[in-house]
């Protein structure tokens, strides 16, 4: 690394650092959660991440936007709050800076603990490693079986991203791919539309979908490519109702659509010393 980035007050009070790559592309990101909250790309000024105006900065509290690590528990699946402990907790920086190669990156570390064992008894340890170059962010997350015995757990990189009109929108990649309809409440749907438009609420879980899709809107491409997981997560809440949450604003709705790369429709099993890799990228075309 050719610099430490200093971590400054965020939001909330919130440390935070931005890390620059040498030819321009950024990300900002947050200990609490190991949460990158803001990607611009080398030669594009525009922000490609998605922020709720409503989110909530506070210990024990998650950001609503960026893009939360969900671990060990995906959504509601499972006894442990939404999406598992992991994005409510502060995270130690390994290292951050400018790789020799000119990349911005950041590595974070989280742990067992006693504040981890009341909620789930499992010694483990936890890296997300952020890397931003050119037009791609890529986030890598990390998981390790310190124990003596298997668990097992699901998880998430709940991307948000941010779009002009989410109705203009066309994510194509799907078609032909089993999901499970959340909204709906039905299971093993195949997907028929050659590309995916959000004209109503969604909330599907695609499973072996292919490694890339594409979220297209006006000229625009953004190619997400996953790595390592099952599923991907495909969300947007529609208008505002009772059921939507008190910390996404009721007009935001059309600014952002969720596309993660996630193990969702079945837990993984991780034998004691064992490590499970997945990534995502995110590549402006």
């Amino acid at each position: 690394m050719t610099f430490q980035p200093p971590l400054v007050e965020g939001h909330g009070g919130l440390p935070k650092m931005v890390v620059a790559a040498a030819d321009g592309a950024r990300f900002e990101t947050y200990v609490h959660g190991a949460q990158v909250t803001s990607w611009c790309p080398a030669g594009d000024g525009d922000e490609r991440l998605f922020v709720s105006e409503a989110a909530h900065f506070a210990s024990g509290e998650p950001i609503r936007g960026g893009v939360p690590v969900c671990f060990p528990q995906f959504a509601d699946q499972g006894p442990l709050p939404m999406h598992g402990f992991a994005p409510v907790m502060p995270w130690g920086v390994v290292s951050a800076g400018q790789r020799a190669d000119g990349a911005a990156h950041a590595l974070f570390r989280l742990a067992d603990d006693a504040s981890t064992h009341a909620l789930w008894p499992h010694a483990f340890a936890c890296e997300v490693e952020v890397t931003a170059l050119g037009r791609s962010l890529t986030i890598e997350l990390r998981v390790t079986n310190t124990g003596s015995g298997a668990f097992d757990f699901t998880t998430a990189l709940h991307t948000y991203l941010r779009v002009h009109d989410v109705h203009d929108v066309r994510i194509t990649g799907f078609c032909g791919a089993h999901y499970r309809d959340k909204v709906l409440r039905q299971n093993d749907v195949i997907e028929r539309a050659p590309g995916l438009v959000i004209d109503r609420p969604i909330d599907r879980v695609y499973r072996v979908v292919p490694q890339v899709v594409e979220l297209r809107e006006g000229g625009a491409t953004l190619q997400v490519r996953a790595r390592g997981t099952t599923d991907t997560v495909v969300w947007n809440p529609g208008p505002p109702t009772a059921a939507t949450p008190a910390d996404l604003a009721p007009d935001s709705y059309p600014s952002f659509v969720c596309i993660e790369a996630a193990v969702a429709s079945a837990p993984i099993t991780l034998a004691a010393g064992q490590t499970f890799r997945a990534a995502q990228i995110l590549t402006l075309i």
